[in-house]
């Protein structure tokens, strides 16, 4: 309401400042300070104004409760065996409000990468309109079909992040790369490239979980309880489409919860 209201004093100011004298655009010539001022100004409040209304929610990544961290750290994995993470980014679209089971607000473009590496990742800016109600925030693990089938866009779908294979298989949905003593290949390394828009393997994961707080809450990935349903002895590379592609989104989009 503040912010409108700005707009509409500093709008109206500037159509005075033009109907003024000082100014002549016929021959481009502007002299007005004030003009010039207010324009600063309403880009710089549009600024601090689009980040208030920009709801935080943070993206909680742990493994054994605490955060997971990547390369160096090595954690317990099914007691006598170590894993470390490398790489971890995974698609959240299609975000969505729901109260008593009614939409009450969807983002609209909405496609964010989680990349555990980038700072931005660790938390969502939502525009949710104040006093919007919900008890329930609804989202995709992955990228659907439609967009699969466009090509490869710009922003977080732009193919240089790393999580575009090709028009035929479109996007990688959720990328974990690692390494574990239980690996049976010359580098203990494991690689799960998880995606696919086409039947019969069309990863794409609906995720819908309660809110109790919709002021203030966040979104966890559990790792631990995801890599502890992996073979990584016998299935550590899955860079396709594929049947057990499909299992492991499953299994992962069970692993999201609200804190």
């Amino acid at each position: 309401m503040y912010y409108a209201l700005f707009k509409y004093i500093c709008f109206t100011n500037l159509i005075k400042i033009i109907m003024s004298k000082s100014i002549s655009f016929y021959k481009f010539n502007i002299t007005s300070k004030a003009y010039i001022l207010c324009c600063f100004l309403l880009i710089l409040v549009n600024q601090v104004f689009a980040q208030d209304n920009c709801q935080r929610v943070p993206l909680a990544i742990s493994y054994n409760f605490k955060p997971l961290l990547l390369n160096d750290t090595a954690y317990a994995y099914k007691v006598k065996h170590k894993i470390k993470f490398e790489v971890f980014k995974f698609y959240i679209s299609k975000i969505t409000l729901i109260k008593s089971n009614q939409v009450v607000w969807q983002e609209d473009n909405s496609f964010h990468l989680i990349d555990i590496e980038e700072n931005d990742s660790s938390a969502l800016c939502l525009e949710i309109p104040e006093d919007t109600e919900f008890d329930a925030i609804q989202f995709n693990l992955g990228i659907d079909s439609l967009t699969n089938v466009s090509g490869a866009l710009g922003g977080d779908l732009d193919p240089t992040k790393g999580m575009y294979w090709t028009w035929q298989n479109g996007y990688v949905n959720f990328k974990l790369q690692g390494t574990s003593d239980l690996c049976n290949n010359p580098k203990n390394e494991f690689e799960y490239h998880l995606g696919g828009y086409l039947k019969p393997f069309n990863n794409l994961q609906h995720i819908k979980l309660m809110v109790s707080n919709s002021n203030k809450f966040s979104i966890s990935f559990n790792m631990e309880q995801f890599v502890n349903g992996l073979d990584l002895e016998n299935i550590n590379h899955i860079m396709s489409p594929s049947a057990i592609a499909t299992e492991l989104a499953q299994s992962a989009a069970k692993c999201f919860s609200i804190k």
